[in-house]
């Protein structure tokens, strides 16, 4: 595990390199969810593809569920494991607009009683859409925290638990974003590419 004088450092180049934003397209938290969910093994350039038409008629719960699942499918077929997301869409919305007045709950254990809504997509919500302080693992995360040595746990929650505890709690929304990008650009998972890597002298693999 990294010193935390070296984690702020790694934090503050990373800082320097990448956007403290999600490369997902949306207008609203509700908006923001679904692009979430459909993002699972899926780029973020096909889901703004697939919403840019969607969130114009259907851009709410109330407007999702006049869709049947077989209309919902049709719209992001494009998109990996679009079935089981469809499903999970419109059974989220129905719960939405029938426990929670059609609005996205702001508490933890509210988001992941959602279908198709995870300790990942959740934490995304908080801090992108609520600006709560969270710090979800996607597989880029768990990769790059690993391999670089800010983190050794062997799931995406003990991960979790490790960035946190090295992490300042106002970065950890940032943190998040940073790594993912950096994962995504240059420290791919089968052939990193260390040479354009701003933070190699901090990283257990590139040294």
């Amino acid at each position: 595990m990294k010193k935390l004088t070296e984690v702020e450092k790694i934090i503050e180049r990373l800082k320097g390199e990448y956007p403290d934003k999600p490369a997902l397209t949306y207008n609203t938290t509700y908006q923001l969810l679904v692009a979430v969910i459909l993002s699972a093994q899926c780029t973020d350039e096909r889901v703004n593809m697939v919403t840019k038409d969607l969130f114009v008629d259907y851009g709410t719960p109330e407007k999702m569920l006049t869709l049947t699942n077989l209309e919902l499918e049709k719209k992001i077929f494009s998109i990996g494991l679009y079935k089981n997301k469809a499903n999970n869409i419109l059974k989220m919305s129905k719960t939405l607009v029938e426990r929670f007045n059609g609005e996205v709950p702001c508490e933890f254990e509210d988001l992941i009683s959602l279908d198709g809504v995870g300790r990942k997509t959740a934490n995304v919500v908080l801090s992108v859409g609520f600006n709560k302080p969270a710090l979800a693992v996607d597989t880029h995360v768990f990769r790059v925290s690993r391999r670089i040595g800010l983190s050794s746990g062997k799931t995406p929650d003990k991960v979790e638990e490790e960035l946190k505890n090295s992490i300042k709690k106002e970065d950890w929304s940032k943190s998040h974003h940073f790594l993912i990008y950096h994962g995504r650009r240059v420290c791919f998972a089968r052939k990193p590419n260390c040479s354009m890597c701003v933070i190699k002298e901090f990283c257990d693999y590139g040294k």
